[in-house]
């Protein structure tokens, strides 16, 4: 069960990367493209992290579940403490604030992405 879940959430991170960002922000105009982004990104966590959670309870492997629980942490933590920054620096005019924290959130989504294509390898 482990691997549908992971391989939903590889798909999901993959389609909004790949097609969804770049088509919103070459369609939309900035104030909407804007206001999507900050509707999408806290149900995105949200749902990536919930689903996280569930693959640490059908996981087996021990360490597995240490790499799953660390993603799920990073969702929690971008959910409710970085998307709240982002917003603001970009709200306040803060751009290189703004960029470093968005790019602290590209890697942590990298990073997410990259762990959960990791254990789709090893266990097959």
């Amino acid at each position: 069960m482990t691997n549908y879940l992971l391989s939903g959430m590889v798909g999901i991170m993959l389609f909004f990367t790949v097609v969804v960002a770049p088509t919103v922000f070459k369609v939309l105009p900035v104030e909407w493209s804007s206001k999507y982004v900050r509707n999408f990104f806290p149900k995105y966590y949200a749902t990536l992290g919930l689903v996280t959670l569930i693959c640490i309870f059908t996981e087996q492997d021990s360490s597995n579940k240490l790499l799953l629980a660390i993603c799920a942490a990073l969702f929690t933590f971008t959910l409710f403490y970085l998307t709240g920054k982002i917003n603001h620096a970009k709200d306040s005019g803060q751009n290189r604030q703004f960029h470093v924290l968005h790019g602290a959130s590209v890697v942590i989504n990298l990073f997410q992405l990259i762990s959960f294509i990791y254990l789709l390898v090893i266990s097959s």
